[in-house]
């Protein structure tokens, strides 16, 4: 809608400006302009070995014993039943179970000699710039609950996750687009949008969803009939607006941030459909990326984004791929997992590091837990699956600082429990943080009566996974 000017200031009231200027800018500006409550980034504590961060989520608990995690002791227990109870023990770990091997071999890859299931074809070629740790354990077997848990640091929700601690702390690289980017399936993970909320920190640090394919967000562009200058007119009423309310409650400065809200929307329009545009980029980086393969298109336009979006200065991008939950026919079903994001996530490694990139972004592969070394017999028969494994699972790191070419660690026998270099997700979260210069015991946010943090009751830095 166009708007007459004349003698708006001193008729519209701030809330009739503020709805009535929200169609113009899209859903997700509105959204920003209401909740935001300020523009801050406090800067590093300590030197930084990462800029910025990728997060690779795998949803629905990958298996570390079918992945990186090889136990072949397995195959001596193969099939083999037992019971299983206790008060600490959940109903999906109880009651008849048996003991299901590996149906992929493994192999010994790269110059460090890393651990690595045979179908990853592509993976294997860049094991020596990853860092692979078994020592992380967490807290929940419930999908909902252990995904805020890796995102957030609290498994109940509510509180900013990651990248959005991230973006407090270190701001973004490029104010034509948000610090903290999401690329999610076309299902929303378990849990929705909570898995990337600012929780109580300011709005302007919330994930921002993309969607790799289309409009990337629903409502970016005005409707017809409104252009760019209708856009900069109104944009430019409501600060005057805003700055007469503000000048006479000068200590109500969210006002700032929410005009920044604005403003953001307002470039994103701009700067946005160019990075998706993939033109750019030549046919043998889309074919390296699996883009135009039905099994790799989806992950492989992710990886391809969160490239073009940390080399444009967005701090924090994570990227969904799921869904890993395979209780039943693990063969079939994480083998064709595997394949969806294996030559995609090869090429995101090789490309950020012949762009020079790798050394300072900080790449962390992971799901919500492990899985178990057995399975529960349902319906009276075995399917070769695996159940759900607060105690032992595998995640990686690659780039930004870590012990690229080792691997840190160990599960017992059978990969139910680890049991060498065991630390907490709160000690992950930490490392996490001081990798790209923050210090969780420094960056704090008052809220409720104390001052939070994203490690919750306090952690402490994994060292050997430091370089």
């Amino acid at each position: 809608m166009k708007i007459d000017h004349s003698n708006l200031v001193a008729s519209l009231t701030r809330r009739e400006a503020l709805y009535g200027l929200s169609g113009g800018l899209g859903s997700l500006a509105f959204s920003s302009l209401l909740q935001a409550e300020g523009v801050h980034s406090i800067g590093s504590h300590h030197p930084a070995k990462a800029k910025r961060c990728i997060f690779l989520m795998m949803e629905g608990g990958p298996s570390h014993i079918d992945t990186f995690d090889p136990k072949p002791a397995l195959a001596k227990r193969h099939l083999q039943k037992f019971k299983r109870s206790g008060d600490k023990e959940s109903a999906m770990s109880s009651g008849e179970r048996y003991f299901v091997q590996s149906p992929f071999d493994f192999i010994k890859a790269g110059k460090s000699g890393a651990d690595i299931s045979s179908e990853w074809k592509y993976l294997k070629e860049r094991v020596d710039d990853l860092c692979f740790y078994r020592g992380c354990q967490v807290e929940s077997v419930n999908h909902p609950t252990a995904c805020y848990h890796i995102n957030t640091g609290n498994r109940f929700g509510g509180d900013p996750a990651v990248g959005s601690w991230v973006t407090y702390g270190l701001g973004t690289l490029n104010d034509n687009l948000p610090g903290f980017v999401v690329l999610p399936r076309s299902s929303y993970p378990q849990g929705g949008a909570s898995n990337w909320s600012n929780g109580y920190l300011p709005a302007d640090h919330q994930g921002t969803p993309l969607r790799p394919k289309g409009s990337p967000i629903l409502d970016l562009h005005a409707p017809a009939g409104i252009t760019r200058k209708d856009q900069r007119d109104n944009l430019d009423l409501l600060a005057k607006l805003n700055g007469k309310h503000f000048t006479a409650r000068p200590d109500q400065g969210e006002l700032d941030a929410r005009m920044s809200s604005y403003e953001l929307a307002y470039r994103m329009q701009m700067e946005v459909p160019g990075i998706l545009d993939l033109k750019g980029e030549t046919e043998k980086t889309k074919e390296a990326y699996g883009i135009g393969d039905s099994k790799t298109d989806s992950f492989g336009r992710k990886c391809l984004l969160a490239r073009r979006l940390v080399e444009k200065g967005v701090r924090f991008v994570q990227a969904y791929a799921g869904n890993w939950d395979s209780h039943d026919y693990i063969e079939r079903a994480h083998g064709s997992l595997i394949r969806s994001v294996d030559k995609p996530i090869a090429a995101l490694l090789g490309d950020l590091k012949e762009r020079g990139l790798l050394e300072d972004t900080l790449v962390v592969w992971c799901g919500e837990f492990g899985r178990t070394p057995d399975n529960g017999i349902r319906g009276g028969g075995t399917s070769y699956g695996r159940d759900h494994n607060a105690k032992a699972m595998t995640m990686w790191f690659a780039g930004g600082g870590t012990k690229v070419g080792h691997t840190v660690g160990a599960t017992d026998e059978i990969g139910a429990e680890a049991v060498e270099c065991v630390h907490h997700i709160r000690d992950v979260h930490c490392t996490w943080l001081n990798l790209l210069g923050l210090d969780d015991n420094k960056l704090t946010y008052y809220h409720a009566g104390r001052h939070k943090q994203l490690s919750q009751f306090g952690g402490e830095v994994i060292r050997e996974l430091i370089g």
